[in-house]
């Protein structure tokens, strides 16, 4: 069984099959996913998804590069939502250095302020970081983010990196790079971490593995990611399946196998 821990199907890219594509999953062997949330708008609809379809889970947050629509007004709507009954997760949130804006003090705040509202609703947290690896860490270190550990979603950075995430208790998401020309430092972090903290991930519509590279993904492609994983961790993709189910489980807190 594979467990998507890291989707986006309320979005427009889904719009004209969205319900013929999540109908097919449980007969491909998907049999779980989180659909997570990356602004106040996004984090609604995919609460509403989740009450659409019994296999799909909802994490609802502020990605970085939307933070200048927050404020102490409207971080309660979060909060609310992380109350929801099918809510495992804050997030996506996070540091993106990528580009200019939001400005980066911006970016830390409110990171800082979802780190915090995790650990008052007692959820997960789902981290996105990109070209901002010290900073993140310093953030969730002094933020004691080990309070509710979570995941650092779409992993980038080197193998040192990741044994610091793992050790402050987080889990490594590895999806389609892992099998791109471009993705050998995700596979030497894959070959380095023990499988017991890495989850599987799509980020569809983005992030479609080789040889889909370029087109929409879907979780339909994660037996992909699996093979990779399993040809690097020298073990059947069975294994892989089994052991990453069963973190998926422990990373959200969920019961059941």
């Amino acid at each position: 069984m594979i467990f998507d821990t890291h989707a986006h199907y309320d979005d427009e890219a889904f719009d004209l099959d969205r319900d013929s594509l999540l109908s097919s999953m449980e007969a491909h062997n998907i049999r779980r996913i989180v659909n997570v949330g990356s602004s106040l708008s996004s984090s609604e609809s995919t609460c509403r998804l989740a009450e659409q379809y019994p296999f799909i889970y909802a994490a609802v947050g502020v990605h970085p590069s939307e933070t200048a629509e927050l404020n102490r007004e409207n971080i309660g709507h979060i909060e609310k939502l992380g109350g929801h009954p099918k809510c495992v997760a804050i997030g996506e949130i996070g540091l993106d250095y990528y580009y200019d804006e939001p400005e980066r003090e911006l970016q830390k705040e409110w990171f800082a302020a979802q780190i915090q509202l995790a650990i008052q609703v007692k959820k997960p947290v789902i981290i996105h970081s990109r070209d901002a690896a010290q900073d993140t860490y310093d953030i969730m270190k002094a933020e004691q983010a080990g309070k509710c550990g979570g995941v650092v979603h779409c992993f980038s950075y080197s193998k040192e990196m990741a044994r610091l995430f793992v050790k402050m208790g987080f889990f490594i998401g590895v999806g389609g790079v892992i099998t791109f020309k471009n993705g050998r430092v995700l596979r030497e972090v894959v070959e380095d971490i023990p499988l017991e903290h890495i989850v599987l991930e799509t980020d569809c519509p983005y992030m479609a593995p080789v040889p889909f590279r370029g087109k929409r993904n879907s979780s339909l492609h994660l037996p992909l990611v699996v093979e990779q994983i399993a040809q690097i961790k020298g073990i059947s993709t069975e294994k892989v399946e089994e052991i990453t189910w069963q973190n998926a489980l422990r990373l959200y807190k969920m019961g059941g196998k």
